[in-house]
């Protein structure tokens, strides 16, 4: 299916490994141009040269952190120049680790760095980088959640506060520019494979075949099959679609809702 975004400019931020460089290739295999954000110079340039070589589109890669106003600023000064943006997939920090119960939370250390990686940051990169899409009247912004945000997990406390608090600002975006042509999601994954980070097992095999457990499908999600629901929700066929937070979790969740 041609998801209809050839040749649209695309706002992955993070995306110098992991996740983020892995929505910015599957959004490059459907033709969309990218521009890649995330602190690291030279880590964002071979990932924009391998993305060039294997998918034939333009890559660009712009370094800097979703925590600085000024580098928000410069990052929109060069996707103005490219034409403005059509995608913006907002891709955020994790919580500190290691995760603890909630009433074990007592360090505000833990609860400012977590609010600033996963709820200000994604904030203030919208906030700097949405107004491109008012005047084309068309644009797709989706921010990467948890499934905690629909249904809270134990010890989770610091990522479900905040990625909470992401859907709500993200439900009251899209009312307001919905009129624009301009679509507002979240996508909610959980028990997603996330060896990528280290090249090797996330997990002991004790912890994966625990996890396994928590799913009716009794495995692990896969990157590309929570990259492929990123790339349907960018696409001209999710035009309908907006206000709402998919979950890529298996089927873990006990929520109707």
């Amino acid at each position: 299916m041609d998801l209809g975004i050839r040749g649209k400019l695309a706002l992955v931020t993070a995306s110098s490994g992991g996740m983020g460089m892995n929505i910015a290739h599957t959004l490059a295999a459907e033709g969309a141009n990218i521009v890649l954000f995330a602190r690291t110079e030279d880590k964002l340039q071979a990932v924009a040269k391998e993305i060039r070589e294997r998918h034939g589109v333009e890559a660009t890669a712009v370094a800097g952190s979703m925590a600085e106003k000024a580098d928000i600023a410069r990052l929109a000064g060069r996707l103005d120049a490219l034409g403005g943006v059509d995608i913006l997939i907002l891709v955020s920090g994790r919580p500190p680790n290691p995760l603890r119960p909630t009433l074990d939370e007592d360090d505000l250390a833990r609860w400012d760095q977590a609010y600033q990686s996963q709820l200000r940051n994604v904030i203030q990169v919208a906030n700097g980088i949405a107004p491109q899409m008012l005047g084309k009247r068309w644009g797709r912004i989706i921010a990467i959640t948890s499934a905690s945000a629909k249904e809270p997990m134990a010890v989770h406390a610091l990522s479900t506060v905040f990625r909470a608090g992401v859907t709500a600002y993200m439900k009251g975006l899209a009312n307001e520019i919905g009129s624009s042509g301009i679509t507002v999601n979240c996508v909610a994954p959980a028990l997603i494979d996330t060896s990528h980070r280290t090249g090797s097992a996330a997990y002991t095999p004790e912890q994966a075949a625990k996890r396994k457990t928590l799913t009716p499908l009794g495995r692990m999600g896969t990157q590309e099959e929570i990259c492929g629901v990123i790339a349907f929700l960018a696409s001209q066929q999710a035009g309908f679609v907006t206000g709402s937070t998919i979950a890529v979790e298996g089927g873990m969740l006990g929520s109707l809702f």
